[in-house]
């Protein structure tokens, strides 16, 4: 069951309350039965485990300013790879 978060207009009191979702929003506050309005509150909705992307993409692509500096790198800058030594296995 969801949790609704209310704030009396009198007394000033927030208070939450377990209701279903087709339950009616209370009316009144159960410290001093002033008239009560419903408070928007922020999820606690996390998803965890594997299988789930925190940004929801599951791939990121780098900026477009941010390859556009590795091509204009020199090739005289950037490292030359060596080809794999070879070595020859007696049996």
């Amino acid at each position: 069951m969801p949790i609704y978060e209310y704030k009396c207009k009198k007394c000033g009191k927030e208070f939450e309350m377990f209701q279903g979702i087709a339950d009616p929003a209370a009316k009144s506050c159960k410290f001093c039965k002033g008239q009560v309005h419903k408070l928007m509150s922020v999820s606690t909705f996390h998803l965890k485990g594997s299988g789930w992307y925190a940004t929801d993409y599951g791939g990121k692509k780098a900026p477009a300013g941010e390859k556009k500096k590795e091509e204009s790198k020199s090739p005289e800058t950037t490292e030359k790879s060596q080809p794999p030594s070879t070595t020859k296995i007696e049996e």
